[in-house]
């Protein structure tokens, strides 16, 4: 043996298997002749060419015993080729089906928008529009009027403005109302959020200064008294949406802080991160303060989001004192942090629902799956089992399964909704293998396993998603 191949570690077999493979050059006149690559950018013809060969290679040198060589032909190469150019060309942002049971599911996008604000979108995304026109002066407006009068409208506060996400939204109003100043706040809410993102790290970087007050379980009206000097600039309560603390507890009214704040001429924000317009009371087990309980209490500032209990597009709230608002309009990052003319075109269509509540419980897709009967949910779950086993597939076992949703979002975090699954079983092939299989599905299903059983929950299926979610399952029993 040479030095060479000593080096390399290369032996006769993978050196022939190397000779055999076609260089790029060869690949790329082969394709020219295809006329399924025929619009293919040229660019992107080459660097998918590039990727297979590279593969092919380092596959000949690292297991060459996966290696045949019809995997060399210019055929079998050219169908590489193909795959590799239509992943390339496919859309990285595609749709999914949520059949995890999780309504506002965050890693799938949150809330689905009803129609009538996929139309809105539609409508000022291919059009030009009055976004900041003032089309009674003819002269410059504010894009906040856009959705202003509704939210003051459905909530009855004095004046209303909207930002890119709650968490803005309330960097925003620290910055306004209390910068250089302390925020008093009960140790129990300071909340984190998705990504790590911390209330006591927003108020450092809006340059207000975070006390807290009571214990993690316990603060009393008392803690807040003591806590008041001439450095307080605000009373901050933070509703712990996404997380719920039982047993030895203690919390401050919202009517309470209130009171407080009167008497030392203090404002009183309340961030309640999800928020919700109506009373899910009186639809279902859930209950979760309303926008319009703070506003009736007396809170300065409320905020909250747009795209989790509400059912719109991403944004956050704020509403309250007139006076508070103007200021907050006024300082140089809401520039920063304005939502665009889709946003608002969405948003202010959702918000319109609201105006017939059961109508808003029909149209807006959050509203409406964690709302579901059970009876509903049992009946796509019926339809489901029916369409799979219309397969006949032996190794194919389906279950129906009494299982529990959750409103997802960091939303209602103690409350489980009654729920029906679809458990999926397929002789020689596990659960995990399952899941993956429909996770590569197009477009993908997200499920979830628990006891080894492919489980997919109906209350987030679309009833038109049924078909597809079988046929999904059907290619899954043809790879095993």
């Amino acid at each position: 043996m040479t030095d060479s191949k000593k080096k390399t570690g290369i032996n006769a077999t993978q050196q022939l298997l190397l000779k055999r493979l076609p260089g790029v050059d060869h690949i790329l006149e082969i394709t020219n002749q295809d006329p399924e690559l025929e619009n293919t950018p040229r660019i992107l013809l080459t660097d998918s060419v590039r990727q297979v060969v590279e593969r092919l290679r380092n596959t000949i040198i690292e297991d060459h015993q996966q290696i045949h060589e019809n995997d060399l032909t210019n055929e079998t190469i050219l169908e590489k080729i193909k795959k590799a150019v239509k992943s390339a060309m496919a859309l990285n942002l595609t749709r999914t089906i949520n059949a995890t049971g999780i309504v506002v599911h965050t890693n799938l996008g949150r809330s689905l928008l009803a129609k009538e604000a996929l139309d809105h979108i539609h409508m000022i995304s291919g059009r030009y529009s009055n976004l900041e026109y003032n089309l009674a002066t003819g002269k410059r407006g504010l894009r906040y009027t856009a959705v202003e009068e509704i939210i003051c409208e459905l909530t009855g506060t004095e004046a209303a403005m909207v930002v890119n996400n709650n968490a803005a939204a309330v960097l925003l109003c620290l910055d306004t109302i209390a910068r250089h100043r302390e925020v008093i706040v009960s140790r129990g809410e300071l909340v984190e959020i998705g990504g790590s993102f911390r209330i006591p790290d927003v108020m450092e970087k809006s340059g207000a200064v975070l006390k807290e007050v009571g214990t993690t379980n316990r603060t009393h009206l008392n803690d807040y008294k003591r806590a008041i000097n001439d450095h307080t600039g605000l009373l901050l309560k933070v509703h712990t949406s996404n997380y719920g603390i039982v047993g030895f507890t203690s919390a401050v009214p919202l009517k309470e802080l209130v009171e407080l704040g009167e008497q030392h001429h203090l404002p009183v924000m309340e961030d309640l991160g999800s928020g919700t317009l109506i009373d899910f009371s009186k639809y279902s087990p859930l209950r979760e303060p309303t926008v319009k309980d703070s506003v009736n209490t007396g809170a300065d500032i409320v905020t909250f989001s747009g795209d989790k209990l509400l059912g719109g597009p991403q944004a956050g709230i704020i509403l309250g004192n007139r006076n508070i608002i103007e200021k907050i309009r006024q300082n140089p990052l809401t520039r920063a942090l304005r939502i665009d003319k889709l946003t608002l075109a969405a948003l202010e269509s959702t918000l319109r629902l609201y105006r017939d509540e059961k109508k808003a419980i029909h149209a807006i897709p959050t509203l409406n799956m964690l709302t579901a009967s059970i009876d509903d949910i049992e009946n796509k779950a019926l339809k489901l089992k029916e369409l799979l086993e219309q397969s006949e597939d032996e190794r194919l076992t389906t279950t129906l399964i009494d299982s529990a949703s959750k409103a997802g979002g960091g939303s209602l975090p103690l409350f489980e909704l009654p729920t029906k699954c679809i458990g999926i079983r397929i002789r020689k092939m596990s659960a995990s293998v399952i899941e993956k299989t429909m996770r590569a599905n197009e477009p993908p299903i997200i499920g979830r396993i628990e006891d080894d059983i492919f489980l997919m929950d109906l209350r987030t299926v679309a009833a038109d998603e049924l078909t597809g979610i079988a046929n999904a399952i059907r290619t899954c029993l043809k790879g095993s």
